[in-house]
């Protein structure tokens, strides 16, 4: 995977959270730019991890299932960006929210990262 196609990936993840970050009612621009952030940052760590290491190959094999064809790589992207979005609201931006309002941001932006590598990489 080239860096280009990595960052479009993350930007592309990046507005995806934000739009659903809109559709949960976030109106602090901070807590929306922490997930959009962590959509962001995440998934391009993760595949640059996978591009130093050698291993894009070894898990980038996707479902034989047509309408999600979903792979270890794109699972990646979805698991950095639940723990960097967890980490970045709890301590940062939604440190007054409630956990079950953080645990709803940090997963709606893995799933955007999620659904935007396995559609769009």
């Amino acid at each position: 995977m080239t860096l280009a196609q990595m960052l479009l990936g993350a930007v592309l993840s990046a507005l995806a959270a934000g739009v659903v970050a809109g559709f949960l009612r976030v109106r602090r621009i901070g807590v929306l730019l922490s997930v959009a952030g962590a959509a962001l940052v995440m998934p391009l760590c993760w595949n640059s991890i996978l591009n130093w290491t050698g291993a894009t190959g070894l898990f980038s094999h996707d479902l034989p299932f047509a309408l999600f064809p979903v792979s270890w790589q794109d699972t990646g992207s979805g698991v950095f960006t639940l723990a960097g979005a967890g980490m970045v609201l709890m301590l940062g931006s939604g440190r007054n929210d409630s956990p079950r309002r953080l645990a709803a941001l940090a997963g709606a932006a893995a799933a955007a990262a999620l659904v935007v590598d396995v559609y769009f990489y």
